[in-house]
């Protein structure tokens, strides 16, 4: 008899806590679910984290009615270096500095991103990305999810056995996805620099294990051993053709090409990077003929029936914040669909992350990212950079009202 009294009481208090959630109502004159879905008049109701429905139509009370705003799900980055950032003095920090300032660094870029309409970043990756990881999910600190490799793999990571014992060191060190240096960058030529047994090793391995793999790869030769190697995502491609764009269509491997936001934030910046590194006049020379070099290759993949694109800019120092310019750019560019590009940030790229089931998608069961833009990206995609409202988790961040600036709600 306690154990069934018990029993009720655990069972009765658990419904008494959910009843407890506080509902939200969304309303706005058309929303964008993800999957290439627009539903006019249309009302979000948010319980808790979790959307719960999704109605037509204008009756009952709306906690924020956004008139003629469009509501879309939050948006996905798949590649952005949220701990990149200039110093104090202007200039990018190649060396991390005390502990304290990366994370602040980190922290506020990723507030700028959050305020973008990007609930979920992919940040390949650095160290301090952990600790901001688990920040964000405690709910103590504003900023989007965060998926991130925190080191990388490269040509001088070791033997195929080296390899395969770094990557299992990834995986208990908590690592969401591998991140692997097949080629050079754009600016020291983008040849292939990793063997074909050391790809096969990283991207075997983390198959394996049920990790996955995104891959830095420039070259048509890196980015065919990558594919051959089992490896699920390549980045960049500024020398892509069409036999190894074909390749990773027929191969169901993502394609996240970087053509609207990550060179042009080093050029407008070039002051703060020159100097540094790699970053030299001949570096920045490549960088500038690569922007010709991605239109063409954008042209290409945008006609490349099959290939399965998602929204990456490789956002790193000056460029968070800016990352949904990237949406903008693969349309105006490339010719891409505004309705695909917007999936690509969407539910596509989610479905890359393996979080298809959570994010992504605007419907019941879902967590409750989504945001409201100023204007129709559907006729005018630009509007994907004038975010008016964000939502994570059932959490407004901000709601900017008809006629303000600026409002947060955090």
């Amino acid at each position: 008899m306690r154990f069934h009294a018990l029993l009720f009481v655990v069972v009765f208090s658990a419904v008494a806590v959910s009843a407890q959630e506080p509902t939200t109502r969304i309303r706005a004159a058309t929303v964008i679910d993800g999957t290439g879905k627009v539903l006019r008049n249309a009302t979000i109701v948010v319980q808790g984290s979790k959307i719960t429905s999704i109605d037509t139509g204008v009756s009952g009370s709306a906690s924020y009615n956004l008139g003629q705003l469009t509501v879309l799900p939050g948006m996905i980055d798949v590649h952005a270096h949220v701990a990149w950032h200039f110093d104090k003095d202007g200039r990018y920090a190649a060396r991390p500095g005390s502990p304290a300032s990366e994370i602040l660094y980190s922290a506020e870029n990723a507030f700028v991103t959050l305020m973008a309409g990007f609930t979920t970043i992919q940040s390949p990756g650095s160290a301090s990305d952990v600790e901001l990881r688990e920040a964000i999910a405690r709910g103590a600190l504003p900023g989007p999810r965060i998926l991130t490799s925190i080191r990388q793999i490269n040509e001088r990571s070791g033997t195929p056995e080296e390899i395969r014992a770094l990557v299992r060191q990834l995986k208990q060190d908590g690592a969401d996805v591998v991140k692997i240096f097949a080629s050079a960058s754009i600016r020291d030529g983008g040849k292939q620099t990793m063997t074909e047994e050391q790809l096969r090793a990283v991207c075997g391995e983390a198959n394996t294990l049920g990790m996955r793999t995104m891959v830095h790869a420039h070259s048509p030769e890196s980015i065919k051993a990558s594919v051959n190697a089992g490896c699920q995502q390549i980045e960049h491609g500024v020398f892509a053709d069409d036999e190894v764009l074909k390749l990773m269509a027929d191969k169901g491997v993502y394609f996240d090409p970087n053509i609207g936001v990550v060179l042009q934030n080093y050029l407008k910046n070039k002051a703060k990077f020159l100097g540094v590194g790699n970053y030299t006049e001949e570096g920045f020379a490549y960088m500038e003929k690569g922007l010709d070099l991605n239109k063409t290759m954008i042209k290409k993949a945008v006609a490349t029936p099959n290939l399965k694109m998602v929204l990456g800019t490789d956002a790193v120092a000056g460029a968070h914040g800016h990352n949904a310019d990237e949406i903008v750019e693969r349309v105006r560019q490339g010719g891409q669909k505004p309705m695909d590009a917007i999936i690509s940030a969407t539910s596509l790229a989610a479905k890359s992350l393996g979080l298809e089931k959570a994010i992504g998608t605007l419907g019941p069961g879902y967590d409750a990212d989504l945001i409201a833009v100023d204007g129709d990206p559907l006729s005018d995609i630009s509007a994907v950079t004038r975010v008016a409202f964000v939502m994570k988790g059932g959490k407004v961040y901000k709601h900017v009202a008809s006629g303000a600036k600026s409002n947060s709600e955090f």
